[in-house]
C-alpha cells in the first residue's frame, strides 16, 4: 500500500471514530452510548498503529532516496584489465577496524599493524567520549565506533520529549561542574503614572527580586549488555544496531523519568515536580475542554508566544483528549500529517506525549501547559560508551553511561492541571 493510500486510510479511520462519538447523544440509551465509546476507542487505536505505519514507510522511502543519490555520487567501477593507482587506496576506517576484531573475538592480533594503530588512536572528533578499562588498549579493550553513539542518542529523543532540544533548552557542556541559572520573574510589576514636578519614589517597593537555581550533573549507567563471540562474528550489523537500541532505549528510560518526576534531591528537578498549579479538575476520574482552556490561560500570554509553547501528557490522557469537543461541537484535538512533518494540536498548540506522566485518577498532575524552552536540560558531552572484552572472555560486553540534570528555571512558565483529590 502507498503512502498516498495509507494517509487516505488515516484520515478515513478519524472520520470514523469521530462519527461514533456525534452519535453519542444526551438522550443516548446508555449501553448504546458505552458501544460507541468503545468503538472509538478501537479505531483510534487503529490509528495510531497506521500513523507508525506510515512514519516507517516515509522514513523508508527517505533512506531509499539517499541511497540512490549516494549511488550517483560513487565512483564507476573499474572495468577488466585496469588497476587503481596507489593513491587510490583507501586507508581502514576505525569503524571497519572495530568490525574486524569483533569478527576475530576481539583478537587484535588478528588486525594489522595499521589497523591496531587506528584503534588505539581512535576516531578524531570533539564530540565523542570514549570510557576504556584500566591499563593499556590492548589488555583493556577498545570504545564502540561513534556511529553507535549517534544511535544511541536517536534511540534515547524517541522514547521520550524531555530529552529533545526542539522541545526543551539544552546545554551541553565539557565537564560537570555546577550551572548557576540566574532566575526572575517581573511579570507581576508594571510602570506608574508620572506626575510633573514630583521625585520618583524609592522606597525599594519595585525592586527586582532574582533567584539562582543550579544544573549539576547527576550519572545514571545501562549496566553491561553482554553479547557472544559468535553473535559478533556471525551477525555484526546485527547486533550493532540491536546494542544502539537497548542502550539508548535504556538511557532514555531514565533521562526520560528523571527529567519529568525527578524530585531534585540527588537527581532532576522534573518538569511535573517543579510546574506550578494552574487548574484544578472538578473531577478525579475525568479533565474537561473548559479545564483545558483554564489551564492554557493560567499561562501568561508572553509565554504561550514562545515557539516551545506546548501541551504535554499521557498516551492514555490522549485518549481521554480526543474525545472532548468545545462549546461549538469542535473537537479540541486536530489531527496533523506525518508525511509533511505536520504535528497534530491541541486548542491551537502542539503536544508531547510523555509516558512517565501520571495517567488520569484522583490527584494526579496530569496534563502540563507552558513554555518549555524555560525548562534547561545539562548535558554533559555526549553517553559514553565502553566495551570490555577480558572481563567476559571469549563474550563481550557493552554498557554505557550519561551525565545530565533539569531545572525548570521560571516557574510560572510551565502549569500543571491536577486532578481533584480522593
Amino acid at each position: 500500500m502507498s503512502i498516498k493510500e495509507l494517509n487516505e486510510k488515516r484520515e478515513k479511520l478519524v472520520h470514523d471514530a469521530r462519527e461514533a462519538l456525534n452519535e453519542i447523544k444526551s438522550n443516548t440509551d446508555e449501553s448504546r452510548a458505552a458501544e460507541l465509546d468503545a468503538r472509538h476507542d478501537k479505531i483510534m487505536g487503529e490509528f495510531d498503529k497506521l500513523e507508525g505505519l506510515i512514519a516507517r514507510e516515509q522514513k523508508v522511502a527517505d533512506a531509499e532516496k539517499r541511497a540512490e543519490e549516494a549511488r550517483k555520487k560513487q565512483r564507476p567501477a573499474l572495468g577488466d584489465g585496469e588497476a587503481r593507482s596507489d593513491g587510490d587506496d583507501e586507508k581502514p576506517s576505525y569503524r571497519s577496524a572495530f568490525h574486524k576484531m569483533l569478527r576475530f573475538g576481539g583478537e587484535v592480533s588478528e588486525l594489522s599493524s595499521e589497523e591496531r594503530s587506528i584503534l588505539r588512536t581512535g576516531v578524531a572528533s570533539s564530540g565523542e567520549f570514549r570510557a576504556q578499562t584500566a591499563g593499556t588498549n590492548t589488555a583493556g579493550g577498545y570504545t564502540v565506533p561513534t556511529e553507535l553513539a549517534n544511535i544511541i542518542v536517536k534511540s534515547m529523543k524517541d522514547w521520550g520529549p524531555m530529552y529533545d532540544e526542539a522541545i526543551c533548552t539544552v546545554l551541553n557542556t565539557a565537564s560537570g561542574s555546577p550551572i548557576k541559572l540566574p532566575t526572575v520573574d517581573d511579570t507581576g510589576v508594571s510602570a506608574v503614572k508620572h506626575t510633573e514636578g514630583t521625585a520618583l519614589t524609592d522606597d525599594g517597593g519595585s525592586d527586582v527580586t532574582f533567584g539562582q537555581k543550579s544544573l549539576d550533573a547527576f550519572v545514571y549507567d545501562t549496566e553491561f549488555v553482554r553479547f557472544s563471540m559468535e553473535l559478533a562474528q556471525d551477525s555484526v550489523f546485527n547486533v550493532e544496531m540491536l546494542l544502539g537500541d537497548l542502550l539508548g532505549e535504556r538511557l532514555g528510560r531514565i533521562a526520560n523519568a528523571q527529567l519529568t518526576t525527578g524530585d531534585g534531591s540527588g537527581d532532576p528537578n522534573g518538569a511535573v515536580t517543579a510546574s506550578s498549579l494552574g487548574k484544578t479538575a472538578v473531577s478525579a476520574t475525568a479533565i474537561t475542554s473548559d479545564e483545558l482552556v483554564d489551564l492554557l490561560h493560567s499561562v501568561n500570554a508572553a509565554y504561550r508566544r514562545s515557539p516551545k509553547a506546548r501541551f504535554m501528557f499521557a498516551d492514555t490522557t490522549m485518549a481521554a483528549i480526543r474525545k472532548l469537543r468545545d462549546g461549538q461541537g469542535n473537537y479540541l484535538w486536530q489531527m496533523g500529517d506525518v508525511t509533511t512533518g505536520q504535528p497534530g494540536t491541541l486548542l491551537g498548540y502542539q503536544y508531547s506525549i510523555n509516558d512517565d506522566m501520571d495517567s488520569i485518577a484522583a490527584g494526579k498532575k496530569v496534563v502540563l501547559f507552558g513554555d518549555f524552552g524555560k525548562y534547561f536540560v545539562r548535558k554533559v558531552g555526549s553517553p559514553i560508551i565502553g566495551v570490555m572484552r577480558e572481563r567476559f572472555w571469549p563474550d563481550l560486553g557493552i554498557a554505557g553511561l550519561i551525565r545530565f540534570d533539569g531545572e525548570l528555571a521560571d516557574t510560572a512558565a510551565v502549569k500543571h492541571l491536577i486532578t481533584a483529590a480522593p
